[in-house]
Parts: structure tokens; sequence; C-alpha cells
């Protein structure tokens, strides 16, 4: 009788221990949003860029990609979300469907500064001065380092940061 009890407890002490541990996971990805994720990704590689190290910023704006597609389908219409979706299928090469997702981020908020910018620069990339001059016109009274990049990117006194 005492064996039973004795082993009931140690069982009951060992089960408990191990759901405790179980429980106190340092593990803070699991609470990262795909948002989050996304952007380390898209400064990641914007550092890779810096160093020349150009295939392998692709694949960290590939997989940013990915996170972001998620993240806009968890939660549509955040115009955050599509300036950093045009931004990275940019990076890729894919100047048309970057397009797409920075004129739906423009759609919901059309005055955003980082969006206005970078598809001003898509804009010059893509040798459509007129459009790069709209969105700097948008910028125009914004007060901000936006602008003067912009700017100098469409009048070739700046090279495009990204």
């Amino acid at each position: 009788m005492i064996k039973k009890i004795f082993f009931s407890m140690f069982f009951l002490i060992f089960l408990a221990g191990t759901s405790f541990a179980a429980g106190s996971s340092s593990d803070s990805g699991s609470t990262e949003s795909h948002y989050d994720k996304a952007v380390k990704l898209i400064k990641a590689a914007k550092k890779l860029e810096k160093k020349g190290k150009t295939e392998k910023a692709i694949k960290r704006y590939e997989r940013a990609i990915k996170f972001l597609v998620k993240s806009n389908k968890m939660k549509p219409n955040k115009a955050d979300t599509l300036n950093y979706l045009g931004f990275a299928t940019r990076k890729t090469g894919d100047f048309e469907n970057g397009e797409k997702y920075y004129l739906q981020g423009l759609a919901i908020e059309p005055n955003h500064i980082g969006i206005n910018e970078y598809l001003g620069e898509l804009y010059v990339a893509t040798n459509r001065m007129n459009l790069a001059n709209e969105r700097l016109s948008v910028l125009e009274g914004c007060n901000c380092e936006e602008y003067n990049q912009l700017k100098g990117v469409i009048d070739g006194s700046k090279k495009s940061k990204y």
C-alpha cells in the first residue's frame, strides 16, 4: 500500500514537472507575426544588398513575400503590408506585381509616404517619368526625407537607395 502511494506521488510530481517545463518555452518566435517576420527578412535583405550579396538578398525578399501574403490574407487592406509586398516584389524584379501592390496600398491610404516614394522609384526604373513626378507631387508637402530622395532619383542626382 505504501509503495502504491509513493509510486503515485512520484508519478504525479514527475508529470507536473514535465508539464511546467513544456509550458515555459523560451521560443518567442511562435508569437511573432507573419508581418514582423517579413520585416526582419527585408531588413536583412537590404543589408545583404549593401554588401553586394544580391542573390542572398533576393532569397530573403522571396521569403518575406510569402510571409507578407499570409499576413495580407489574415489582415487584409493594411497599407504597410501592401507597401512591403510591393517593395519586396519589386526587389525580386517583378515590377508589374510590385506596382499592383503599391496601387492597392494607395487605394487604402493615398498619402502613404513609403508607398509614394517606392512607387515613384519604380516608375523611374520603368521609364515612366510623368507618373514618378505625380508621386513626387503627393510627397511635396510632407517635409520628409522621402520627398528629397525621390526628387533626387527623378532628376538623376541620387541613385535609389533600394
